[in-house]
């Protein structure tokens, strides 16, 4: 029968001198740790190890963010970005800058009614407008509620010809002048969009920023969230920092330096090739008869001023579209019809109302040197006036069927 033996090993027993000796290191080494953290926190994790930190470098590599302007709005050359403030909606900045909620947000990956955080950037999918239409009425051209204009156009007019008519003239109040958008100097960030599986520090090392700057110029929070489809600005580099120059190439001729091989073409000549060109008779080319076009023009209107719309429709916002042409350029009546209304704002430019039917009207603001009196038949095409002298002119037209205004380009050609 076999018994249990017990160990003659000795039991290790902890040394009583020892566990002070290893709490008083401990204690030593808290705030050794502590003091290497002092100072901003390094998310690249550079340095903090030992003597060697880059983490200035790192923080100053790129240049600060530009201020936005009192909408929010920073414009670079080619796209537009709004900054939003505390408590910011995507709608509430819609609202600010004059574009539509629902477009922002789908450009941005967002919904309309998501939360933003103070400074977070928001890239605009077009211009916003140098400045918000009046509310509560349409008022246009100085101040003219031209909703009440065509009205009492409307209302003054006989039932039994549409092309009889009255004046009303209305006085207004002078418009507030706009201060023209800054647009940023030098070079414009490059926008990235997020895709899946992609995050803040993927983002800054593919373009070789700190996670840091891309979170200011972003205004991402503190754990650098981005979500797929997101449009972020990668930082500039700070142009003040000095950019190593390269060592110059020294290059020599070819030819100098290493033995130049004999070509394979050189030991035997290609053959001799007719490259003339092949000969065809004139008369066998096929004749092409192109008839001048005799169909006229089916448009329902045609445009008032030649040139470049620079605003367009948008109900409730900019009842009509904005064309900008030469200075004292020709306008024309878009359709044949009656003068029913002519009114001048406080600066004394004209406002043209032309009657088409008992309820379909045309409003032309902006018009100086009248060539027309109330009541006067005009066809289409005729000249009506001119566009006011002034830099940056512009022709305000309107389609009303009534009071309600319609999309003049479904009316033009």
């Amino acid at each position: 029968m076999l018994t249990g033996r017990p160990s003659t090993r000795p039991t290790r027993r902890p040394n009583p001198k020892s566990a002070p000796i290893a709490a008083r290191l401990s204690l030593v080494a808290v705030p050794l740790f502590l003091a290497a953290c002092e100072g901003p926190l390094d998310y690249d994790l550079r340095g903090q190890i030992g003597g060697f930190n880059t983490t200035q470098a790192a923080q100053t590599a790129t240049a600060n963010r530009p201020a936005p302007d009192s909408r929010g709005l920073i414009t670079y050359p080619s796209y537009q970005v709004a900054v939003a403030e505390r408590g910011d909606k995507v709608a509430d900045v819609a609202a600010r800058i004059g574009l539509p909620a629902v477009e922002i947000a789908r450009f941005n990956g967002m919904q309309t009614n998501d939360s933003l955080r103070k400074g977070e950037v928001l890239v605009l999918p077009r211009r916003a407008p140098d400045s918000l239409p009046a509310t509560g009425g349409t008022a246009s051209a100085g101040g003219v509620d031209i909703a009440s204009l065509a009205g009492n156009a409307i209302d003054t007019a006989p039932t039994t010809s549409p092309n009889a008519g009255s004046v009303t003239t209305t006085e207004i109040q002078p418009t507030p002048q706009t201060k023209p958008i800054a647009v940023q100097d030098g070079p414009e960030p490059v926008r990235h969009k997020v895709v899946r599986g992609e995050t803040a520090y993927t983002i800054s090392r593919l373009y070789q920023v700190p996670v840091k700057s891309l979170a200011d110029w972003n205004g991402l929070g503190s754990d650098f969230a981005i979500r797929e489809g997101q449009q972020l600005l990668i930082p500039l580099k700070d142009q003040s920092r000095p950019s190593h120059t390269p060592a110059a190439v020294v290059t020599t001729a070819p030819g100098q330096g290493s033995a130049t091989p004999t070509p394979p073409s050189a030991t035997k000549p290609l053959p001799t090739e007719n490259l003339a060109p092949a000969s065809v008779a004139a008369e066998n080319l096929p004749s092409v008869d192109v008839p001048t076009p005799t169909r006229p023009n089916q448009a329902a209107m045609a445009y008032p001023v030649r040139g470049k719309i620079v605003k367009t429709y948008a109900k409730g916002r900019n009842d009509g579209i904005d064309i900008s042409a030469a200075a004292g350029a020709q306008v024309t009546a878009a359709e044949a019809g009656t003068v029913a209304a002519i009114t001048k704002d406080s600066k004394n430019i004209p406002i043209i109302v032309i009657r088409h039917d008992p309820k379909l009207l045309t409003i032309y603001a902006n018009v100086d040197k009248i060539l027309v009196s109330k009541g006067d038949q005009v066809s289409r095409g005729q000249a009506i006036g001119n566009l006011q002298e002034v830099p940056g002119a512009t022709l305000h037209f309107e389609v009303r069927n009534g009071y309600d205004s319609l999309d003049p380009l479904s009316y033009l050609n």
